[in-house]
């Protein structure tokens, strides 16, 4: 039998290094070919290792929390070893029961056993913590405790002063490292910040005219298609014919030069549970309602279960993001470098609107559309959204081609 090396794969391009995220097995498991033995986490995405041989996991090299990079070893696998039976843990002898400590015995023990966070607080504050009475378990003193004696309370918990605040109990707080993911899109919507010149217009779309379709058609559609007929298909489909209307919204800036891109690959914005993803549907003006539905929903799939990948969210050139499913009415969304901007969706409320002279209650949706103002003019960035608004709400002129 002879070892083999679990590496770490090739990286995507761009990306450096990749983090142990987890391991979903032990030193001495047996473990099958191809199955995942650990899962990777980059700045974009999370990636798979799985074994290459039938054996026993002999070797963790790089634990949890490690970086590594492209081809280091993360373990090594004992091939076609049988992994023995782990022994079963002796029955533990019940001990007998220690006298009881006497009463002083005990108040010297809480004293002198604070906890880290009691000893700083005193000693910044020049406390003696064995002083102050303990309100936790078995007496103990609190954080909380040295605050209330701070500010006025007496060694027995009496009144507190006039104007302070009742620190009784714990207060617990627990710190996490930040996830390369979300850490890298914090990183990004920062320097997007920084280095765009960002400015939103806003406008709002009734929807009436879309929702009568998809309830009139929603059944056959999804007969037909297997698919739910969404309103992010209406809205990838109008944001489509608006961006070949306005070449400059669907362009990014490199360097000193204007990139025109002569294809539409709209972004859709995922959240997930280890931060937001932007996978992107590809050609979007070659796709039907039912193309692009379909496309979504494979890549929801694939974000709750961890499967995007680089590819997925490589390029693009204009995204959309819908916040109106979390119940958002109104937000300025954050464009995703390099594109030009992003169509920002948001919650559908029943408003009155005045129309034909009439006032009458529809389903209205505030829509927002960030740019980057050093390439798009505040006229272009208005029409954009206009055309958005008219398509949507004469949505037999987008079908049509119109």
């Amino acid at each position: 039998m002879s070892d083999a090396e679990i590496k770490c794969p090739v990286l995507p391009e761009s990306v450096a290094d990749a983090t142990v995220l987890t391991w979903h097995k032990q030193a001495g498991d047996a473990v099958s070919r191809d199955e995942t033995l650990v899962e990777l986490e980059t700045d974009k995405v999370v990636l798979e290792v799985p074994a290459t041989e039938d054996g026993v996991l002999s070797k963790i090299l790089k634990n949890e929390g490690d970086t590594v990079g492209a081809q280091d070893v993360l373990g090594m696998i004992e091939a076609g070893a049988v992994a023995t039976a782990k022994p079963a843990p002796a029955a533990a002898e019940t001990p007998a029961p220690a006298p009881a400590p006497a009463a002083s015995q005990t108040a010297a023990a809480d004293n002198s056993a604070h906890s880290p966070s009691v000893r700083r607080f005193a000693g910044e504050h020049d406390m003696d913590a064995s002083t102050v009475a303990g309100s936790g378990k078995g007496g103990r003193v609190t954080k909380g405790d040295l605050e209330k004696a701070l500010l006025g309370g007496s060694q027995q918990g009496a009144g507190l002063g006039v104007g302070a605040v009742d620190f009784t109990g714990e207060r617990t707080e627990k710190r996490v490292p930040m996830s390369r993911l979300r850490s890298r899109v914090a990183e990004r919507l920062l320097n997007a910040q920084h280095s765009s010149a960002l400015l939103t217009t806003f406008n709002e779309v009734n929807l009436k005219a879309v929702m009568d379709i998809r309830k009139q058609y929603k059944e056959a559609f999804e007969k037909k298609h297997g698919v739910r007929l969404g309103l992010m298909s209406f809205f990838t489909k109008a944001a489509t014919e608006a961006l070949k209307r306005f070449p400059a919204v669907n362009a990014s800036i490199d360097g000193d030069e204007i990139v025109y891109h002569g294809y539409y690959d709209v972004g859709i914005a995922v959240s997930t549970e280890r931060g937001l993803v932007v996978p992107v549907l590809r050609n979007t003006d070659t796709m039907s309602l039912a193309d692009v539905e379909r496309g979504i929903g494979v890549f929801a799939e694939k974000a709750r279960t961890n499967k995007i990948t680089v590819e997925d969210m490589t390029g693009g050139t204009f995204s959309i993001t819908n916040g109106g499913v979390f119940g958002s009415l109104f937000a300025t969304p954050i464009i995703n470098p390099p594109q030009t901007a992003i169509l920002g969706m948001h919650g559908i409320q029943q408003r009155p609107i005045a129309e034909n002279g009439e006032v009458v209650i529809r389903p209205m949706m505030y829509v927002a559309l960030t740019y980057d103002h050093r390439l798009v003019d505040g006229k272009e960035s208005v029409q954009f959204l206009v055309t958005i608004k008219k398509l949507l709400e004469d949505p037999t002129t987008l079908l049509l081609d119109l």
